[in-house]
């Protein structure tokens, strides 16, 4: 019994340290992704006023093109909420070159079927957001309306 007892010991001790350092991790985690979610878009933009929200917004409209489906046309317009004045002067620059395509191209992918209901649209803006976000010089995109939004079968 004398020589299982440093065993014990040993094995008792890590165990402890183990379980100590998962729950120190776990609530590190826990918040960090509450104060994500505390200082994310929600509340970031119900502090705004409309004037800070209307100088941080950016309009694309009159988009024209085929979707997915060759028998339909989407026509639609977009407003851009950014994170800053500098990120929306920089987007207002490239809108036209960089991010119009990017919409166009991303509306050529998409089927009519997922533009036709809200969840679909919501999937269609996260994965124009994503895509947007990376191409920006500066800054980030917080929101996407869309603002005019007309799916034509031909």
């Amino acid at each position: 019994m004398k020589k299982m007892l440093p065993w014990l010991i040993t094995i008792l001790l890590s165990i402890t340290l183990i379980v100590l350092a998962i729950f120190l991790l776990s609530n590190k985690l826990v918040g960090d992704n509450e104060k994500d979610t505390a200082s994310g878009n929600g509340s970031a933009l119900s502090k705004m006023s409309a004037d800070e929200i209307v100088k941080m917004t950016s309009e694309i409209t009159g988009i024209k093109t085929n979707i997915a489906d060759p028998g339909y046309i989407a026509q639609m317009a977009f407003a851009f909420q950014l994170s800053d004045k500098k990120a929306k002067e920089d987007f207002d620059k490239i809108k036209e070159i960089k991010i119009k395509p990017i919409i166009i191209k991303t509306l050529v992918d998409t089927k009519p079927e997922l533009l036709n209901d809200s969840k679909g649209r919501e999937q269609f803006i996260a994965k124009l957001q994503n895509l947007i976000n990376k191409s920006l010089t500066s800054g980030r995109l917080i929101q996407i309306e869309m603002t005019d939004v007309m799916i034509v079968e031909i």
